[in-house]
């Protein structure tokens, strides 16, 4: 433990070194650091998918950098600092694991988390759904408003219950796309496909938004391999034909 406070408190006294003596940090705001915060939560996202452990390790503490840089900001006009940050969590933590620090008993991880969704109705959340942020991603969003309306109870009972809906909306999507006369109500029922396939990932335990990235991943390794083999073999991209795309396209998909 005593190694880890070390640690904590030499960062500390760096980010405060810093701030009073380097041109660029004593010039940085709590709006300015925003977009660095973004970049820096999605080279950690890279690393988790790609199980870089090493990366993962070096992301998180450029992540742990921001959150001192912004209560040290913070500090200066007396907003809160630091310690009012790691109290916050230490109190809210506490506050939602009654079955841990109270007398409330649960059976399983459902029930935990349908606690913890009543315990921030009763903190004043006027719903359910408010504490999704706007401006995440569409996919993840759609994942969290899942999870939380489940947490309150409001989901199907099983996964074939979900299936049948997602062939329910597949079928209402591709009759709207064959009459290619309405694009707006394309696009809508192609999100209500979207959403509904988000949900069965949830039932079958799959995190959509991993697995989408994992295949775009996989689509740029794959796409690569086809422009630089075809330039070795001295072919032109641009003017080669899908048959001749394809033979690489399938080599590609022999490499792990």
């Amino acid at each position: 433990m005593n190694d880890k406070l070390k640690a904590f408190e030499l960062l500390l006294t760096i980010m405060d070194e810093l701030r009073e003596q380097c041109p660029w940090d004593k010039k940085q705001t709590i709006e300015s650091l925003r977009h660095l915060t973004i970049e820096e939560t999605y080279e950690l996202s890279d690393a988790i998918l790609d199980k870089n452990y090493n990366e993962i390790k070096k992301e998180l503490g450029d992540l742990m950098l921001h959150i001192v840089f912004y209560a040290r900001i913070a500090s200066e006009t007396k907003l809160f600092d630091i310690a009012d940050v790691l109290n916050e969590i230490c109190n809210k933590l506490i506050a939602r694991h009654p079955h841990i620090y109270g007398d409330v008993i649960v059976n399983n991880e459902e029930e935990v988390k349908s606690n913890w969704e009543k315990l921030k109705l009763k903190e004043g959340n006027k719903s359910v759904l408010s504490g999704v942020p706007v401006s995440l991603p569409a996919l993840i969003k759609a994942s969290r408003i899942q999870e939380k309306a489940r947490g309150v109870g409001f989901d199907w009972e099983n996964k074939e219950q979900v299936w049948d809906k997602v062939q329910e909306e597949l079928n209402e999507f591709k009759i709207e796309a064959e009459k290619e006369n309405n694009h707006t109500k394309i696009e809508e029922e192609f999100g209500d496909l979207l959403f509904s396939l988000v949900n069965y990932a949830r039932f079958i335990g799959i995190n959509p938004e991993d697995a989408l990235e994992r295949t775009n991943k996989k689509f740029i390794k794959r796409f690569t391999y086809l422009e630089q083999e075809s330039k070795k073999d001295g072919k032109n991209f641009s003017e080669m034909t899908l048959a001749e795309m394809d033979e690489y396209w399938n080599k590609a998909k022999k490499i792990k």
